[in-house]
């Protein structure tokens, strides 16, 4: 191994329990129903509140992958915590990475609900770096670069969803 794997290694090793940010989102019907769209589904769940409530629903749910989007359409600038972390540490690895040449891919997504994400919640999210780690295949090196992203109700705290997700680098 040589000095410079060393130091890469150390590098993606110190971003692991980093934050990534933190945000607050509102969960509106039109990003909700474009979003249903978009994924063609013709349930009127995500459309007309009554066939929303009537399968058990507070309001309109979202989608289950809305929380990959959500960020996109539900954040407003004046209402972000005060609190939330500057940078990213991805940035830290993945200019180092690309400069080796190689690609970004997108891994895989995965969520944890604790209950329905639904129209009209307000959430705050906490993500950090969970994880990263570096496998061989085929002669060439995939870095793993995992991170989580904790949504919680803005008015009581309780846990919403739980996103995890992971980008892939192929040099």
């Amino acid at each position: 191994m040589t000095d410079d794997a060393v130091t890469q290694e150390d590098v993606l090793k110190s971003i692991i329990g980093q934050p990534t940010g933190k945000s607050k989102v509102v969960v509106e019907r039109g990003p909700v129903q474009h979003f249903a769209d978009a994924l063609l589904s013709t349930s009127p769940i995500y459309h007309d509140p009554a066939a929303a409530k009537e399968a058990g629903f507070d309001n309109i749910p979202a989608p289950p992958t809305w929380p990959f989007a959500m960020e996109f359409s539900g954040t407003f600038a004046e209402m972000q915590p005060a609190n939330a972390p500057t940078g990213n540490p991805l940035a830290k690895v993945l200019g180092p990475l690309m400069a080796k040449g190689g690609l970004i891919l997108h891994g895989e997504e995965e969520f944890l609900y604790h209950r329905p994400v639904q129209v009209g919640d307000v959430l705050i999210g906490d993500g950090v770096i969970s994880d990263v780690y570096q496998k061989e295949s085929k002669g060439r090196t995939m870095t793993f670069i995992c991170s989580e992203t904790k949504w919680t109700e803005e008015s009581t705290g309780e846990p919403v969803v739980t996103a995890r997700m992971n980008l892939i680098h192929r040099s």
